[in-house]
């Protein structure tokens, strides 16, 4: 009879464990495009998220861990799984215009262009934190949309002979100049909603002649 109102009352340290987690991710988000790779320690990470240093690392054996996890995090947020399906819903056109906008407002975020400038201007990161900045979020987001453009050439909706290439061509068509720019301090401002609305339906429609079947 004490079984189950032990196994009740261990509920809610769940809870709390999750907002721990999230709130240590959310001050990684916000500190490590603000002040680099080397400038965040975890003592800061902890203190911005209002935890202590230890349970800092109980979620994340260490600040690589964390750094890979806050930029998976980010992409997730604004490429979410639902938007690159299983079986693609609807018309193909729509389908592609949600992910096209979606990482489009990714890669020109000021979170992912500061995170760009950090890795390309500051020697001392060295390669291995490029590459993990390349595994959590650009190859993560190329190999999604690629398993996303093979099930929509199973599906009879695209007519796609080499999926990966067509892959990396619509994304970095999607980055185009404005992208580019944007990595050079003072450059060019943000894009306006409409000039960026425009380009993304330009490259959809672009890559849709390519590959629509005929």
């Amino acid at each position: 009879m004490n079984a189950p109102a032990a196994k009740a009352s261990a509920g809610p340290g769940r809870p709390k464990d999750l907002e721990k987690r999230a709130a240590i991710l959310e001050a990684a988000k916000k500190l490590f495009p603000v002040h680099g790779f080397d400038g965040t320690s975890m003592d800061v990470i902890a203190a911005e998220a209002g935890v202590s240093k230890l349970t800092v690392y109980s979620h994340f054996r260490d600040k690589e861990t964390l750094f890979v996890a806050a930029i998976e995090a980010r992409c997730s947020e604004l490429l979410p799984d639902d938007l690159f399906p299983t079986q693609p819903r609807g018309p193909i056109r729509e389908s592609l215009l949600r992910i096209a906008r979606s990482f489009y407002a990714l890669v020109s975020s000021e979170v992912s262009i500061s995170l760009h400038r950090m890795i390309l201007a500051d020697q001392r990161n060295g390669p291995e934190l490029g590459k993990m900045f390349w595994q959590a979020g650009p190859a993560r987001i190329t190999e999604t949309f690629e398993r996303f453009l093979r099930n929509a050439v199973a599906s009879g909706q695209l007519d796609i002979p080499d999926p990966p290439t067509a892959a990396r061509h619509f994304l970095c068509l999607l980055k185009g100049t404005v992208n580019m720019r944007m990595l050079c301090p003072g450059c060019i401002p943000e894009a306006a909603p409409e000039h960026a609305d425009e380009h993304v339906r330009s490259v959809v429609e672009f890559f849709l002649r390519a590959y629509l079947p005929r």
